[in-house]
């Protein structure tokens, strides 16, 4: 007779991130009430793949957001894995922190490191899964001999530091040369597009290459965010079956 054995919460979330059977759909709190966080993100239940949390300290980005405390509490109260994007002039000195504060995943932005397949190694001996995020004006050379240090790419279709601006159409090109140079690598890296997305262009991003869609003020703008994320995670995945 063979047993079944469950997962635990831990290897349920990082299944969530190796399963590439759909697009994941990824809200940014940053968007939300953030006054209740946690009744922000509940209140998707059933309609969100990971819970991305922006990390700002003010110098990377003009505007400061959540800290490890936020990030630990906020685990508390989801099962969903956290996807952890820091956008600070010193991530290296953060990674342990934000890590056992129940991040699934950290990603830093490759002009903020100095030493990039370093910090990479660091983030996936913490356990989590290592992420390069890419501004708008940098180009993919910048990741392209890192790949085997890597589980994703976020590409910035606005440029970083605050919520509700709209997507920068030429970026589109750039998420469609990255899905080129993933495939060509033959690694298993993720690539999330951040930035104004929303049902006008979620199914043209799945199309060009995204697996990872963050949407913030299209979800958590609309007088119904459930709603607004079951219409957005229907649209990537019907993307998807299409390709």
């Amino acid at each position: 007779m063979t047993v079944k054995l469950s997962m635990t919460q831990e290897e349920e979330k990082r299944a969530v991130f190796l399963d590439r059977s759909a697009p994941l759909l990824c809200p940014s709190i940053l968007s939300s009430d953030l006054a209740d966080l946690a009744a922000s993100v509940r209140g998707l239940e059933g309609q969100l793949d990971m819970v991305h949390c922006d990390v700002m300290d003010g110098h990377y980005v003009p505007n400061l957001t959540f800290g490890p405390p936020v990030i630990r509490a906020l685990a508390k109260h989801t099962d969903k894995p956290l996807d952890v994007h820091l956008m600070v002039t010193n991530p290296d000195e953060l990674l342990n922190l934000y890590a056992e504060a129940g991040a699934t995943t950290l990603v830093v932005h490759v002009e903020a490191v100095r030493h990039a397949q370093r910090t990479l190694a660091r983030i996936r001996e913490l356990g989590c899964f290592a992420g390069l995020s890419l501004n708008p004006g940098t180009p993919l050379e910048s990741v392209k001999w890192l790949l085997p240090d890597l589980d994703m790419i976020l590409l910035m279709s606005v440029n970083p530091g605050f919520g509700g601006q709209s997507f920068i159409p030429q970026v589109m090109d750039k998420i469609r040369e990255a899905r080129r140079m993933i495939e060509a690598s033959g690694y298993p890296v993720r690539l999330q597009v951040d930035g104004g997305v929303d049902p006008e262009n979620a199914q043209d991003l799945v199309r060009a290459g995204a697996d990872m869609l963050v949407a913030g003020s299209a979800i958590f703008g609309s007088p119904s965010p459930k709603d607004a994320a079951r219409e957005l995670r229907r649209l990537i995945r019907q993307a998807r079956l299409q390709l």
